[in-house]
């Protein structure tokens, strides 16, 4: 694997721990107390990481790959809200999670 697939990578990873820390900063109670949590806090400078890395991943994969690839974590999104969090997850969110999935596959066959 060449380093800039590995930034993509990195980048995915780094952008849904940062998610992850969003949603924890988000059960703070007002909106200024939710900004201010430590979680919301170093889930913004994560989401900084990982822009920085997908940067670096852009210099040699083409956006149009670069970017359905990040589809990726939405399934990894998914089982965390699901499982974390308690979110409900039901046939219609994974029939979404398919089509996003078989969007991804289409656009890398025409890529």
């Amino acid at each position: 694997m060449n380093p800039f697939w590995g930034a993509l990578i990195a980048a995915i990873t780094t952008s849904l721990a940062g998610q992850t820390l969003l949603k924890r900063g988000a059960s703070a109670g007002d909106f200024t107390a939710q900004l201010l949590h430590w979680s919301t806090l170093l889930g913004l400078v994560l989401y900084g990481g990982a822009a920085i890395l997908y940067i670096v991943a852009l210099r040699r994969i083409p956006m149009s790959v670069a970017l359905p690839c990040t589809a990726v974590s939405y399934f990894f999104a998914a089982a965390i809200g699901h499982y974390v969090f308690g979110e409900p997850f039901g046939l219609m969110h994974f029939a979404a999670l398919l089509l996003i999935a078989a969007g991804v596959v289409l656009l890398a066959f025409a890529a």
